[in-house]
């Protein structure tokens, strides 16, 4: 069993980690570690774990292998490297850090001390993203040309995420597991990017509504709308291709599930279903797809095989650092208005 730990145990660490690793053999959840003396008891009569104030604590206790972060954005870089010049393996909850510098000095951290260093992106297991990317695999669409996205709710931004210099932003938010997406959807270069925040209504400095398309120098655009400001919600997903198209609404149903802690009954809404209008032999064909059922816990299935048995790691350090490049670019389109070259 690999030793894990958790630092910090507000709404990541709590409903998301804790109940996901404590899905996943081969992990062992044994301390939490949180400067708020509730939510230490808290953790305490969930898990029956140590409990510590600080990573510093934690580290004290050197049968702790694992260390996962689930602080605000702007902690990331410099408690993963606290742990790995430690000797710890880590994980970071998304995204990696504030910008592309921080993130090119933990992967050389990782590498000199010879420590894992992966991502928290559960939503590579989303249930949509894995039909879409079956539909777009199976030639359903032709050459997808255009995907847009949409994350709508009508509600403001919660505690350390109002602040810019905590969170980075709501492209730093449900915008990083959206670019991850795209990156791994449209495997051409991305080439440049153009972002536009709005802020109307809701305290804090993030903004309220933000636009972002990524440019592909295959020419496909990939498009991404985040908001707090939305009444009526678009479709979480709308593909374009050359001989088809594609809608799905509705988020993944996983994250209610584990609300409940029945992760594994997840169950999605007919309604919600990924939608097919394709052209086959000179007919337009209409299809609704049954969905490509994933699972969050797979995340840290991975992460266990990793350390248990040296398998490939699913969420890669490069990978999240053309993640945090892109998020740089953006970050300048939407301080400049001007669109931002990424070669």
């Amino acid at each position: 069993m690999i030793r894990t730990a958790i630092v910090g145990y507000g709404l990541a660490g709590r409903l998301f980690h804790a109940y996901l690793v404590s899905r996943t053999e081969g992990l062992d959840l044994v301390a939490v570690a949180s400067r708020d003396p509730v939510r230490r008891a808290q953790a305490q009569r969930d898990w029956s774990v140590d409990t510590w104030e600080t990573l510093a604590d934690l580290l004290a206790d050197d049968r702790i292998e694992l260390i996962i972060l689930a602080t605000p954005h702007d902690s990331h870089a410099a408690l993963a490297i606290e742990a790995m010049e430690a000797g710890r393996n880590v994980v970071v909850d998304k995204v990696m850090c504030m910008n592309a510098a921080e993130a090119e000095d933990m992967i050389a951290v990782s590498r000199r001390r010879g420590v894992m260093l992966s991502v928290f992106h559960n939503r590579r297991w989303d249930w949509g993203y894995l039909t879409v990317r079956k539909a777009m695999e199976d030639g359903l669409l032709g050459d997808p040309f255009l995907v847009e996205r949409a994350v709508h709710r009508f509600r403001a931004s919660r505690g350390w995420r109002t602040s810019r210099a905590k969170s980075g932003g709501l492209l730093f938010d449900w915008g990083a597991h959206l670019i991850d997406q795209g990156l791994q959807l449209l495997t051409a270069r991305p080439a440049a990017v153009h972002c536009k925040g709005h802020k109307y209504r809701w305290e804090g400095d993030i903004e309220d509504h933000v636009t972002c398309t990524l440019y592909f120098e295959s020419g496909a655009e990939y498009r991404m709308e985040i908001s707090n400001l939305s009444r009526i919600s678009k479709p979480h997903w709308y593909v374009l291709g050359t001989r088809g198209s594609l809608v799905k609404t509705g988020l993944d149903p996983q994250e209610d599930w584990m609300k409940k802690g029945e992760i594994e009954s997840a169950v999605e809404a007919p309604e919600d279903r990924v939608r097919v209008a394709a052209e086959r032999d000179d007919e337009v064909l209409h299809m609704v797809l049954d969905p490509v059922k994933g699972s969050w816990v797979d995340y840290y299935r991975n992460i266990a095989a990793v350390l248990d048995r040296g398998e490939e790691l699913a969420v890669k350090p490069g990978e999240m650092l053309d993640l945090m490049k892109v998020l740089d670019a953006a970050t300048e389109s939407r301080e400049t208005g001007r669109v931002v070259s990424l070669n």
